[in-house]
């Protein structure tokens, strides 16, 4: 069977193309733009934008299973075209915020909300991964790190469930590859709870390079951060540094259940990136 992964750019996208490749050679990858992708050998690479309903025939052509990112804008074409395509089943990433209490106060957890009720309205066979912390996060980081040996950031001891992007891909792939996923929804965290000031020593060990944590005012952040989002954003991610500041993060063993194994570290992930912070 041919399986499609969409975001063919993003981290979590790359990982799943990877694994995939040790369990089928029929992997196609869409993107925006084709000409900015370097794929791994072997693998098909299509043009395609969910806001171009006319891009999706050929993307689908012959795809039975696909990795979709949650985007709501243009996900209730794409459902309608995987079902006249023959789609049998889509794994959307998701997060975790969706399974917050009050998951109407935050933008992510509206967007990722909104596109897991088109999946369950479409009739196809779903399956939800709902990651926590993307420690990719950290990567914003990287420029401070390298140039001065810095990063700038309020709340050094707030916590987070930070998870390595690979294990993310991995239950992708198991979902995509094995029975018995259709219909759930999958809550992914790191193995601990993790400050920010532990998550940059661990990039300073990784690196072999001493990084300082210099905290700022919640109000110097934001200042930092207005070129990155809108005000809800901005203010929807001091709200969690602030509510997480000395408290640890619950966190769940899906991953090890799943993949027989324990969730990589964070201390694994600055392994894996340290080139990123040098």
């Amino acid at each position: 069977m041919t399986i499609l992964v969409t975001g063919g750019r993003g981290h979590v996208a790359r990982g799943v193309v990877e694994q995939l490749l040790e369990r089928t050679d029929r992997v196609r990858v869409a993107t925006r733009d084709a000409s900015a992708l370097r794929p791994p050998a072997g693998v098909e690479v299509v043009e395609a934008d969910l806001t171009r309903p006319e891009t999706l025939p050929a993307a689908l052509d012959g795809v039975e299973k696909v990795f979709l990112y949650a985007d709501p804008q243009g996900i209730d074409a794409f459902t309608k075209a995987a079902g006249e395509a023959g789609v049998r089943h889509i794994v959307l990433l998701s997060a975790s915020p969706v399974t917050a209490a009050n998951p109407d106060l935050n933008p992510l957890a509206r967007m990722h909300r909104s596109a897991e009720r088109v999946l369950l309205d479409s009739g196809l066979a779903w399956t939800f991964l709902r990651p926590a912390t993307f420690a990719t996060n950290t990567l914003q980081w990287a420029a401070s790190i390298r140039d001065e040996g810095v990063v700038r950031a309020p709340y050094p001891e707030a916590h987070n469930d930070a998870i390595h992007e690979a294990d993310i891909a991995a239950v992708g792939v198991r979902a995509l590859t094995e029975p018995g996923h259709e219909g759930r929804a999958h809550l992914l965290t790191g193995p601990v709870s993790i400050t920010q000031r532990q998550q940059v020593e661990a990039i300073a060990k990784a690196t072999g390079r001493p990084v300082e944590f210099v905290e700022l005012q919640p109000d110097e952040y934001r200042r930092t951060l207005s070129k990155w989002g809108s005000d809800e954003l901005v203010d929807q991610l001091l709200r969690y540094l602030s509510e997480q500041d000395g408290i640890p993060m619950p966190t769940v063993n899906t991953v090890e259940l799943l993949l027989g194994r324990p969730a990589r570290t964070f201390a694994e992930w600055a392994a894996d990136h340290a080139d990123d912070f040098r």
